[in-house]
């Protein structure tokens, strides 16, 4: 088992955007195949069959996210609240600051043990539970080798969207495979030779380490990241708001400061990708990373995710997925992607209309809405 989980739950989700934004990103939203359920709350159910009796988890989060992980949390018992700590990030920093936060936290308030522990994104579907549990736990013994473990996908498609592990194709066979390379989201004809090879997984983003070798790796090739956290004192008590049962790490002394002096890069660039003890187990399980609304609106049978409470009607018009809050009548508009969001919820009215098969251009329509400056969209 486990003695530390890690679950990232920052970040905006803008490849959904304008259904997911900065107030209420994709990790927040509800699965469209169970919306009893948001991507978060799954999470949180995989990370607490991870961990031992007295295990903790460690969400970091934006401050605008913090209402929707306790409203989130809510269906808890107390026992498993007091295992949570909120630490919410004065500033996004992307995910090497955000590891490194938790870390730091696990080191002091943990009386400098070294843990084993997991981390996972927390807007990814994982199914069944039970074969992600078991196959997680098998990173136990190979971190205590001095290992930082990933699970890797193997890819049905030349996915552009995803970075990418390249594996020895000797090793396909075993539990665990050495790490050769890691290779950046491809081209198109790239992706497409990853693809035919059967030398490359996609990269899931889960990974797994002990503390104690994760932080030297840190020091070795980003320590201008770990160091100003590593001069935070230890949380006073004070520190801490219990909101609804959860401890959330609001008044940590000196974290402002910290993160502002944090430079903006992916744990996978500032560490996986430079430490020569990687090793990747290939999923037994089913995955899938919702990032784009082509894979969104794969997942959702009836051509609307919100068919039952709003009319969508269509002439002629096939293979059209709509989300839309408003009704919405198509004539003749075949195989795109719309999404139309009216406002009453007080955000910005806005409307995506994008072929399917495109809609990963959803990011690089986010960065023209930055260069506007319309901060009102996200």
């Amino acid at each position: 088992m486990f003695d530390e989980c890690i679950i990232m739950a920052g970040g905006s989700g803008t490849r959904l955007w304008p259904l997911s934004n900065s107030m209420k990103p994709k990790q927040f939203l509800p699965v469209p195949t169970d919306r009893n359920n948001n991507f978060f709350k799954l999470s949180l159910e995989r990370a607490f069959s991870l961990i031992n009796g007295d295990g903790r988890i460690i969400i970091v989060a934006g401050k605008s996210h913090v209402s929707h992980i306790i409203s989130s949390c809510a269906g808890r018992n107390e026992a498993q609240k007091r295992r949570i700590t909120v630490i919410p990030e004065p500033e996004a920093k992307n995910t090497a600051a955000a590891i490194a936060c938790a870390l730091v936290f696990i080191e002091k308030t943990a009386a400098g043990q070294n843990r084993k522990i997991f981390v996972m994104p927390s807007d990814h579907l994982v199914e069944p539970k039970e074969v992600f549990t078991a196959q997680s736990l098998v990173f136990a013994n190979h971190i205590e080798m001095e290992n930082l473990a990933i699970f890797g996908i193997r890819p049905v498609a030349p996915e552009t969207g995803f970075g990418y592990i390249e594996i020895n194709r000797s090793d396909v066979k075993k539990e665990v495979m050495k790490v050769v390379s890691f290779h950046e989201k491809p081209d198109k004809s790239t992706a497409e030779r990853y693809l035919e090879s059967g030398n490359f997984y996609w990269n899931s983003g889960m990974f797994a380490f002990s503390s104690g070798f994760i932080k030297r790796e840190f020091l070795k090739y980003a320590e201008d990241i770990i160091t100003p956290f590593e001069a935070l004192s230890v949380p006073e008590k004070d520190a801490y708001s219990i909101k609804d049962g959860l401890a959330i790490l609001e008044h940590w002394k000196g974290l402002a400061e910290t993160y502002g002096q944090i430079r903006k890069i992916s744990f996978d660039f500032a560490v996986v990708t430079k430490t020569a003890q990687v090793v990747m187990s290939a999923v037994a399980f089913n995955w899938r990373d919702i990032g784009s609304w082509d894979e969104y609106a794969s997942l959702v049978k009836d051509g609307s995710s919100d068919s039952s409470e709003t009319a969508i009607f269509r002439v002629g018009s096939d293979n059209t997925f709509v989300d839309s809050d408003i009704p919405v009548a198509l004539c003749g508009a075949d195989d795109l992607i719309v999404v139309v969001r009216s406002g009453k919820d007080g955000a910005a009215p806005s409307v995506l209309i994008a072929k399917r098969g495109a809609t990963q251009a959803v990011s690089a329509v986010v960065e023209q809405i930055k260069a506007k400056n319309r901060s009102d969209l996200l």
